[in-house]
């Protein structure tokens, strides 16, 4: 990791992130008036460590869905913001709420309407599978494509850069 990707990794105190393509693979199965959607696990057991460790954690949709508020119901995620807007007034607020700033947030996305965020974010990831013109604004481009980790991946690259990992990795291991 480069010295500058640890500097602004070393300043997140918010987590943020798109869902559809994200924390997921971008599928939505609808079907009987029902929708199911596919969350990786590892994604949810990295958010759960951010925020133990001091990170709050947030999602912003412009689709909203309820499989994607009972994922986040589940894991206790700070801020839930599902909407068809423009997800940068979205990301303000939830910044504010959180008492943080812009060059204090990492925002993951991987499409047009998480363009202006990664933009502004003090630290921008996009996953493998983002477009183009995502991965030209992003800090980080992750191995792992949406849905498969991607999350994980950019976790574990904050907790290494705040000196968290190691700690964390013993708990786990006694």
């Amino acid at each position: 990791m480069s010295a500058a990707l640890r500097s602004r990794l070393a300043r997140v105190k918010l987590f943020l992130c798109d869902v559809d393509g994200v924390l997921t693979n971008a599928t939505v199965l609808i079907g009987n008036h029902t929708e199911w959607k596919a969350f990786n696990i590892l994604d949810g057991l990295a958010m759960g460590i951010l925020q133990r460790e001091g990170i709050r954690v947030g999602w912003i949709s412009n689709r909203p869905s309820p499989a994607t508020e009972q994922r986040a119901k589940e894991l206790k995620i700070d801020f839930l913001l599902q909407r068809d807007r423009n997800k940068v007034e979205g990301a303000d607020v939830i910044v504010k709420r959180a008492g943080a700033s812009w060059d204090e947030m990492c925002f993951v996305g991987d499409d047009l309407v998480d363009l202006g965020v990664l933009r502004r974010a003090g630290c921008a990831a996009v996953v493998a599978n983002g477009i183009d013109e995502a991965k030209a604004l992003a800090h980080y481009v992750t191995k792992a494509r949406g849905g498969e980790g991607a999350v994980r991946e950019v976790a574990e690259l904050i907790l290494k850069a705040q000196n968290k990992w190691e700690r964390i990795v013993q708990n786990y291991s006694a």
